[in-house]
């Protein structure tokens, strides 16, 4: 059971899978791809029937169709109920009892593989034991329909270095939105751009043409001005025109971008986030009508009717979000997920299509800004160090041909690099990650995960249970000790979604018993993420993304065996319940755990295993005087579930959605509400300042 309801619609053009369950009545919706994948309980062991996808008038990728009386999901499950004509007949929260009459309906849930219902039935919905219940009345047929979350370019689009051409290109994103009204909000309604080859010529293809929004975006034809407009031309399916002063034009106005205090980059920022925000609001009165907290906030503050800016163009609408002062809304927005400091190489250009689902915040930097010794690391590194003689209170020497990199600070959940250098803190993104993320052909069986440990020293690390503790999601879980140079080499080809390493590196080879394994030496890698727990990891994490991995975490610097220990146990049971890799070192690094000696190399947002709630969270608790509490929760969006997703905790009373990304609203809650609440979902608790675990709390013993 999880704490909230996670809510958002979208796309996809990956085809998830059917299967019946082994062990009860039921059937279980896979999706390889994303890893993602529930089981539903039915009246009777199932018995799949092949029916045409379009049959369902949903956007799905692949139906089928059983007979049953009821369906069951073991954890709440957000829903849409809609008639055949599209219109909305409720919204299924956490304290939903109905019964509706015998009629045609389609049935959306917001379950870990998006997917619809088509039923001509009684329909009664129960969500009272904090699960969702379906029942029929009796046997019904029942079509059933899924869509992967999962997408990827459709096209390729190649420009040549010139800045004009390469406007041009960027241009091209726009098609890939799957609509311009306010849905598009929703981050599978948000396609992925072609991506982008740097070629001898610019070849747009014909279908790959932006939409016509009326928006165009003029910016001087430089690369310090293409990568910072290029989310905000994306999200508006606008056109890049050359010119030496940069505004947006629409079909009524002129939107200058160079404001005069916060300059072009902070200025497209504040579009973007604006835009963005105003469609998250506007799109409750579409097709999804819940309750949104933010609208809540900032409806009293603005003159708008939303009802009527549903209707309108998505040029009028934008005309009249960006009329309301910046400082009036501000303040309600959510905290973006990514942050991306950029160089000003042109090749960067052909990463941007990968990451550009998430909306994210594009900034210029200098690949010249060297790292210091106070900011590549932190104090407690000196902790960490197994000997003072070592220095490892900063980063030794050069990575080769990179040097160290400090990416600025920014108010964003995660943040990453993108260009030449190796930044300290963040990710330092990869194309090759991006490329084997798409190519990776996943199995629809358990989450595998590999487990080596080479230091006798550090087995603490792994003697107890690392992966695998969650209830409905399958694992195979393997541990292997003090590994062969050809004992590793195999475990390395062999696939395996995640290989967690712990012990020693070596001049960038892995140390084992009987001599050291480089990378470079290994053809193909077929783990998919990994997290190297050793000294000076950072290029043989680079050379195992390279020959096959998606992404991972490493070390720049040495780690003492007591400090990696816990880094390295906390971690994994961050990525066990759900958390991409960037947001899982984010949270060991806000508790101090690990210093800038740790970095993501590759894809970091990817997610080895799904949240139990969609979504994950940190529950930050205060104690009151009166014995009541104050609970605050931060979500940490993922792949399939970023920016424009809603969140709803499942507290008594509370029916109210949130926008995710950052904190929730706080909540006041009795000693018995908090533990009926920790205890839906095994999550990360910060008290007093020190990171706990949901599972492991007793309110009234340890927070009293």
């Amino acid at each position: 059971m999880s704490n909230v309801s996670v809510s958002e619609v979208g796309g996809g053009d990956m085809i998830p899978q059917f299967k019946p369950c082994d062990d009860l009545p039921g059937l279980t919706v896979i999706d390889p791809l994303e890893r993602n994948q529930y089981s539903v309980e039915t009246s009777r062991p199932v018995e799949l029937r092949n029916v045409s996808a379009s049959d369902l008038q949903a956007p799905v990728g692949v139906a089928t169709s059983i007979t049953t009386a009821r369906l069951g999901f073991s954890t709440f499950v957000a829903a849409y109920v809609r008639t055949t004509d599209n219109e909305l007949v409720m919204t299924v929260d956490h304290e939903t009892n109905t019964t509706l009459p015998r009629d045609e309906y389609y049935i959306e849930l917001t379950t870990p593989v998006k997917t619809y219902l088509h039923v001509h039935s009684v329909v009664e919905i129960d969500t009272s034991n904090e699960r969702l219940d379906i029942s029929f009345g009796g046997e019904t047929s029942v079509k059933i329909g899924s869509r992967s979350r999962h997408t990827r370019p459709s096209r390729t689009v190649t420009t040549t270095r010139d800045p004009v051409d390469m406007m041009a290109a960027v241009s091209s994103f726009g098609s890939a939105l799957k609509t311009t009204s306010p849905e598009r909000s929703f981050p599978t309604l948000r396609g992925h751009p072609p991506a982008v080859e740097i070629g001898d010529e610019l070849h747009v293809p014909d279908d790959l043409h932006p939409p016509k929004t009326g928006v165009t975006i003029e910016i001087p034809p430089e690369y310090g001005s293409i990568f910072p407009v290029t989310p905000l031309s994306y999200y508006l399916g606008a056109r890049l025109v050359p010119s030496s002063r940069p505004r947006i034009v629409t079909n009524r106005s002129v939107f200058s971008l160079d404001h005069p205090n916060r300059g072009f980059e902070a200025e497209v920022e504040r579009v973007l986030k604006q835009t963005f925000f105003f469609d998250c609001v506007t799109r409750t009165e579409g097709l999804y009508r819940f309750d949104l907290y933010e609208r809540q906030q900032i409806e009293p503050l603005v003159d708008f009717d939303f009802a009527d800016l549903y209707d309108v163009s998505l040029a009028e609408r934008l005309d009249a979000y960006l009329d309301v002062p910046y400082s009036t809304v501000a303040e309600f927005f959510p905290t973006w997920r990514l942050a991306i400091h950029v160089t000003n190489e042109p090749e960067n250009v052909e990463q941007l299509p990968y990451v550009l689902a998430d909306i994210p915040l594009v900034k210029t930097v200098s690949k010249t800004r060297e790292a210091n010794e106070e900011a590549a690391t932190v104090g407690d590194i000196r902790d960490f160090a197994r000997s003072v003689e070592s220095n490892a209170n900063r980063p030794v020497g050069r990575a080769p041909n990179e040097q160290y990199v400090t990416p600025p600070d920014t108010d964003t959940t995660e943040r990453a690099w993108l260009g030449e250098g190796a930044p300290v803190g963040g990710n330092k993104l990869l194309p090759s990650g991006f490329a084997h993320r798409l190519g990776r052909n996943h199995s629809t069986g358990d989450i595998k995960i590999t487990i080596v440990c080479n230091d006798p020293k550090m087995q603490a690390e792994c003697e107890h249970p690392l992966y695998g503790n969650r209830d409905g999601l399958p694992f195979d879980v393997s541990t292997y000790r003090n590994c062969s140079t050809a004992q590793l080499r195999d475990l390395l080809r062999e696939q395996a979604d995640f290989f967690h390493y712990i012990g020693h590196v070596e001049d960038g080879a892995f140390v084992c018993h009987d001599g050291v394994l480089d990378p470079v030496d290994i053809a193909s890698v077929g783990v998919d993420m990994f997290l190297l727990n050793a000294c000076r990891s950072y290029v043989p994490g680079k050379r195992l993304v390279e020959a096959g991995s998606i992404g991972g975490i490493v070390t720049y610097s040495e780690v003492g065996n007591a400090g990696a220990t816990a880094v390295g146990r906390t971690i994994a049971r961050l990525l066990n319940t759900g958390f991409p890799l960037r947001s899982a070192l984010a949270i060991a690094r806000g508790q101090r755990l690990v210093g800038n000696q740790y970095v993501v190399v590759g894809d970091g947002g990817v997610e080895v295993a799904q949240s139990d709630g969609a979504i994950p969270l940190v529950h930050f608790v205060e104690s009151l005087d009166d014995g009541r509490y104050l609970l605050r929760s931060r979500v940490h969006p993922t792949n399939g579930r970023s920016m424009g997703s809603t969140v709803l905790p499942f507290i008594d009373g509370v029916q109210t959605h949130s926008l995710a990304g950052g904190d929730l609203p706080v909540f006041t809650v009795t000693a018995d509400e908090l533990q009926h609440y920790l205890e839906l979902e095994d999550l990360p608790l910060i008290y007093d300042g020190t990171l706990r675990w949901a599972s492991e709390i007793d309110v009234a013993r340890d927070l009293s």
